[in-house]
């Protein structure tokens, strides 16, 4: 099984996923002009976004089209819900402390 958090890791494949979130999805030579990398080099990110679960493949004629599969990012997104949480209430604390601090002079 590949590990999300690992596929995620690298910052082209994020930019990837970045990339793809238009949602008619492209194939790689329009990743290659929209990200500036070489199409072996995408290709290979795009294997791997594709084993981890992150993209689709379709076929169309001799060109493959590549979709983000956004409910994959679903473990992603639940194992950060209690970290959200925690920065949320961080936040909402700070700006308690800031609305019952005294301004300073002169403002």
């Amino acid at each position: 099984m590949v590990d999300l958090f690992t596929v995620l890791a690298d910052p082209s494949r994020r930019r990837i996923l970045d990339t793809l979130r238009g949602g008619d999805g492209l194939i790689v030579k329009e990743l290659t002009a929209a990200l500036d990398l070489s199409q072996p080099n995408v290709s290979k990110h795009l294997r791997v976004l594709r084993e981890a679960g992150l993209v689709t493949e379709t076929v169309e004629r001799q060109r493959r089209r590549y979709r983000l599969r956004p409910d994959a990012l679903r473990e992603l997104d639940a194992w950060l819900a209690p970290y959200r949480r925690f920065w949320v209430q961080r936040l909402d604390d700070l700006a308690d402390h800031l609305d019952s601090s005294t301004p300073p002079e002169g403002t």
